[in-house]
């Protein structure tokens, strides 16, 4: 088992214990049927790179490791921290009949168990708002893969305009853990009460602005943006500084 250091992690791995056999079902209503579609422009990033080796950080039950494997011909590491999500994960890519091209193992993206430089690629979804500190957390991704690797993730958002914020303020705190506790029970409403006011705390200490800094600081260059769904998704995609400078 991994060794658990910090309190969000602590917190993740608890949070998440008793989801998994739902979690897929539960990621769609919690981004309104939206997950699916931000995975997807996540992964366009990775697919042009041609990787041969991608690691997938925060894999859960493997839904973007499948995809992966799906859309490149890339092997696929996949890391999460809660045993249960990664039992599921692997039962999903048994079932898939991805075994031989998918890998799941334990491990904290804090302190990843791989070589400095293992890997063409990386993704990582729904990440940072569980680790302690954001910033070691990106130098860490950032050690494990080679110069001019493709990397990009996905992160719940905070819609712009005050107009659809108001309606995210309402469905994050009154509709979601509703729906949470009509769908799923006490471990459902837990996560949807918790959801909202996790997210609006984390952007209130790390903006966006402060998450593209962070990201060049850590060894990321030519970062860019993309806020989805009126601003409930963010994709995000940079490129390991160090690489072939562009013809």
């Amino acid at each position: 088992m991994p060794q658990v250091a910090g309190d969000r992690n602590r917190f993740a791995q608890e949070l998440f214990t008793s989801l998994p056999s739902r979690y897929d079902r539960l990621a769609e209503i919690l981004s309104m049927g939206q997950n699916g579609r931000w995975r997807r422009a996540m992964v366009d990033h990775i697919v042009p790179s041609s990787p041969r080796q991608v690691l997938d950080v925060a894999s859960g039950t493997a839904g973007v490791a499948l995809q992966l494997a799906a859309r490149t011909s890339a092997d696929i590491v996949g890391v999460d921290l809660t045993l249960g999500m990664l039992a599921q994960g692997r039962r999903n890519v048994a079932q898939a009949g991805m075994s031989e091209r998918a890998q799941l193992v334990a491990g904290r993206a804090e302190q990843l168990p791989f070589p400095d430089r293992s890997f063409d690629a990386l993704t990582f979804t729904y990440l940072l708002r569980y680790v302690d500190d954001p910033q070691a957390t990106l130098c860490e991704l950032a050690r494990v893969v080679k110069p001019g690797a493709a990397v990009a993730s996905l992160e719940f958002f905070l819609p712009p305009s005050a107009f659809w914020r108001f309606w995210w303020w309402l469905y994050t705190r009154l509709l979601l853990p509703l729906g949470g506790w009509l769908t799923g029970g006490r471990e459902w409403f837990r996560v949807g009460k918790f959801l909202g006011p996790n997210i609006s705390g984390h952007y209130r200490k790390y903006p966006l602005s402060w998450t593209e800094d962070a990201w060049r600081q850590a060894g990321f260059e030519n970062v860019g943006v993309r806020v989805m769904s009126l601003g409930g998704g963010l994709v995000m995609w940079g490129t390991r500084s160090g690489g072939p400078a562009a013809g």
